[in-house]
């Protein structure tokens, strides 16, 4: 029996215990003391271990209510219990908070004014329109991405950021797809592959495709173009996704060690049982910007069709403007880019890489958005973003810059019940989500779970609905960078607009372009290589 459920024991002990002293030796108050505390944790404690609304609960009988308790007495202790020192940021709580009173279907309404600086530096806001617009009667905002492809696909604005199963428990992508299909937005696989877990549910798919090439790979690692193909035209895959890079940690390869190569895991990536399964930190099947292109097109060919893209961390702003050329020069584009913040990521990662490595999430959407359309591209090209986005102004702000679309990680995470307690690669998540032992996975409970999914993310789009009608605009897709503010010192602001410079549609084309970056890299870099050119 696991040392959790160590006070169940201790009170069903005590009960017993009382129980058997008044029954052998007559009552008295000791005695009849002991049997009534131990009943009543006892009864407390089978009351946790069944219930179906908080994991916490029945995964820490009575010993749970003690941190709910310090919670309700005092909320900024909750750093102490539910948080590390790594994590103690205003924005992990307030993020946490807003999305548990969304997912749970409670008020998030709250009264006596922001409990933010408003003349910090650094504080946004968007600004309202004295003739706001009739809020949208219906916030299931959609966009088509690969329109020129044979299966374009209509997407929500707000999708489930790729998490794979393997760091995420089988419950959690249960929850996580079934909650997808009730609402009818995407979920990312991660570059785990396609499990059992996501076919079971049905909810649309993103195939991420990364390094490792599993799902799809031959005994040696590398892609196996057959086995591809069969996933990829299955109908619950809307999209292939090559990954690039993560923000969690660009540059960097992975090791899921065999001791954690389950049978389940090593059926959904196709790599064997108790053999440490190596995601390398860059691909094998191109080296250059030209085979990076050839090979997206070849698995838009090989999927039927579908919408191919890639996912990045940007770097090195040279790379990416190979990749730029690399399109005008071969006439192949990718039907839609995701840009990975730096900032953003909900796995395990070395420090140096999480706080000091790849471009934070605004940097990156405005050179990405920029290039594109100082190409002429933009308009082929639907771009999506990830990168710490959990509330409906989180959207808005990164709609403004660019983006068309946004996913989320640790929104979908907090709307499953994670608490932030930081042990997702110890196997020991209190909450269910990210273990694959099979006793503490069984706390999440997968219909209720599946439920706030479904109901953060339909609260959290109408919250949108109502913030962009306040700015008086009818669709997301009407937000540019004049409607966010920002505070510059404490006593000056400017809009995103004038903050960021921006490109016009073919400045890069014809050599007009006014950009420092642009003009230094732009004319070094080269769609045959990656490395700048001498």
């Amino acid at each position: 029996m696991p040392t959790r459920y160590l006070a169940l024991l201790i009170a069903i002990g005590l009960c017993v215990l009382g129980a058997g002293l008044v029954i052998l030796t007559g009552g008295s108050p000791l005695k009849w003391g002991v049997l009534i505390v131990g009943a009543l944790l006892s009864v407390v404690g089978i009351v946790d271990v069944t219930q179906t609304k908080q994991a916490i609960r029945r995964n820490y009988p009575i010993l749970s209510h003690f941190r709910f308790f310090f919670e309700y007495i005092r909320p900024e202790i909750r750093q102490y219990f539910i948080e590390s020192d790594t994590e103690s940021a205003p924005f992990s709580r307030a993020a946490r908070s807003l999305v548990y009173q969304r997912a749970k279907k409670d008020s998030d309404k709250r009264p006596f004014g922001t409990q933010l600086d408003v003349y910090d530096t650094g504080y946004e806001w968007i600004n309202h329109s004295i003739a706001p617009a009739p809020v949208a009667a219906s916030s299931d905002f959609r966009l088509t991405i690969g329109e020129h492809t044979a299966q374009p696909y209509s997407a929500s604005i707000f999708n489930i950021s790729a998490m794979s199963f393997g760091a995420l428990s089988a419950n959690a992508i249960r929850a996580l797809n079934q909650g997808a299909r009730l609402g009818g937005f995407a979920h990312d696989t991660g570059e785990g592959s396609i499990s059992r877990y996501h076919r079971e549910m049905g909810g649309d798919l993103i195939w991420e495709l990364g390094s490792g090439y599993f799902g799809c790979r031959t005994a040696d690692g590398r892609f196996d173009p057959v086995r591809f193909a069969e996933q990829a035209r299955e109908a619950q895959v809307k999209m292939v996704e090559l990954k690039l890079s993560q923000g969690a940690k660009p540059g960097h390869g992975g090791v899921l060690p065999g001791a954690k190569v389950t049978p389940e895991i090593a059926e959904a990536r196709g790599v064997p049982v108790g053999v440490d399964c190596v995601s390398p930190a860059r691909h094998g099947v191109f080296s250059t910007p030209i085979e990076l292109l050839e090979f997206i097109a070849r698995l838009r060919e090989l999927s039927g069709g579908k919408p191919a893209g890639m996912k990045l961390a940007i770097g090195h702003p040279w790379e990416f403007f190979a990749i730029a050329k690399a399109m005008l020069k071969t006439g192949i584009t990718p039907d839609f880019i995701v840009v990975d913040g730096s900032e953003g990521g909900t796995g395990a990662a070395p420090v140096e890489f999480t706080d000091h490595v790849g471009v934070p999430l605004r940097e990156a959407l405005l050179l990405v958005h920029n290039t594109l359309i100082g190409i002429g591209l933009r308009e082929r090209i639907r771009l999506g973003a990830s990168g710490k986005i959990v509330s409906a102004f989180d959207i808005a702000k990164t709609l403004a810059m660019g983006a068309d679309w946004c996913n989320s990680a640790r929104g979908f995470m907090f709307a499953l019940g994670c608490i932030q307690a930081q042990a997702c690669h110890t196997g020991r998540c209190p909450t269910g989500v990210t273990t694959q032992d099979p006793l503490r996975q069984r706390a999440l409970v997968v219909p209720t779970k599946a439920e706030r999914v479904h109901e953060f993310h339909r609260s959290t789009l109408d919250a949108l609905a109502e913030l962009i009608a306040a700015a008086g605009l009818a669709h997301p897709s009407e937000l540019g960078p004049e409607h966010i503010i920002r505070r510059t010192s404490p006593t000056q602001v400017t809009s995103l607009a004038t903050l960021y410079r921006f490109l016009g549609t073919g400045t890069l084309l014809d050599g007009s372009a006014e950009h420092k970056v642009f003009g230094y890299y732009w004319e070094r870099s080269r769609a045959e290589q990656f490395a700048l050119a001498g």
